[in-house]
């Protein structure tokens, strides 16, 4: 799992100091940069270089997100598949879960526009990030 701290930012709130909804895409994308990582190391969006596209993002909202106290964006694999896979993200403030979603991405190859198969060795690294729940054991 990976853990990365955000600060909110005044412009993430509303006049309730409320997180807006549109800051966890901005979130869980940080959330996911060690993930991008293992792909491009450099994070070169090089089209020779940069090997993912995302394919579908999904959130749950669970509790009330406050301007002032920082945010723990927590990134997993929930499933690896020949060239796709799947991250699971969680948003946690004060302890509590406040915030929930997955994004799903392909191994892509950008300059002949088609997917390609994860090479096994950064499978092997996704292995070491794989949480499974109730839901997509296998």
């Amino acid at each position: 799992m990976f853990t990365e701290k955000v600060t909110p930012r005044f412009g993430d709130a509303d006049g309730l100091r409320h997180i807006n909804n549109t800051a966890l895409v901005e979130w869980f994308e940080v959330g996911r940069n060690p993930i991008f990582r293992m792909f491009t190391p450099d994070l070169d969006l090089s089209y020779e270089k940069w090997k993912l596209i995302l394919v579908r993002t999904e959130f749950d909202y669970i509790g009330q997100m406050y301007y002032g106290v920082d945010v723990e964006i927590r990134s997993y694999i929930t499933h690896i598949g020949n060239s796709s896979f799947t991250i699971g993200h969680e948003a946690w403030q004060d302890g509590e879960l406040k915030a929930k979603g997955k994004a799903v991405l392909v191994h892509f190859d950008f300059l002949n526009q088609k997917s390609i198969p994860i090479p096994d060795s950064i499978k092997t690294q996704l292995h070491e990030h794989l949480i499974l729940d109730d839901k997509n054991c296998k």
